[in-house]
């Protein structure tokens, strides 16, 4: 699977049920989508780029077998990690003085600070990292298919919030991305040691 592919792939299924991916629906029912969108596509854009950045610098000093055991595990993490749950704690939106925009776009970038989908990004830029960055690089790839993989599952969740207008079946979104994380996690052990 190509890094943009599987960035794309698995940033989508993290945010499943993410509190970013609760941020975003909370934003678009005070704000026009197209603002939510702009805002999301701009923070992550920031710290995903600073993710693959610092998952690129690890994946060039560890060794690629050791980055597949922690590629491995992060991923069964993650796997544990969204059956836990998040929660918008607190997340009354007060009136902001800024506009929109930028009031979803510095929420949206510190509520990722520290976000599984912000180290499951770092994990997938250390996994395909490489020593030369080129045209087509794995640097690209990783950031901005976990960029894209981001908006596209908060998209999904506000259009799917506003065209339903009431909760999605959150036990089925926790338990289908807990399983395909954790299978992912399994299969890149099994592969270390095959």
């Amino acid at each position: 699977m190509s890094a943009f592919l599987a960035s794309l792939f698995f940033i989508t299924v993290a945010e499943m049920g993410d509190k970013t991916q609760l941020v975003a629906l909370a934003f678009a029912t005070r704000y026009r989508f197209r603002d939510v969108i702009g805002g999301i596509f701009a923070a992550t854009l920031l710290v995903h780029l600073f993710s693959v950045v610092a998952g690129q610098f690890l994946g060039v000093l560890i060794p690629f077998r050791y980055i597949l055991v922690l590629a491995g595990l992060s991923f069964i993490g993650f796997g544990i990690w969204t059956l836990k749950g998040d929660e918008l704690e607190g997340e009354q939106h007060k009136n902001s003085r800024f506009g929109p925009l930028l009031t979803v776009t510095v929420a949206f970038f510190l509520a990722e600070l520290g976000d599984k989908t912000q180290l499951a990004t770092i994990s997938l830029a250390a996994k395909y990292s490489v020593p030369t960055i080129s045209k087509y690089s794995s640097f690209i790839q990783v950031w901005l298919g976990s960029t894209l993989g981001m908006v596209v599952a908060d998209a999904l969740a506000i259009v799917t919030g506003i065209v339903l207008g009431k909760k999605l079946p959150e036990k089925l979104i926790k338990w289908t991305s807990a399983s395909i994380f954790i299978i992912f996690g399994v299969l890149t052990l099994i592969k270390v040691w095959a």
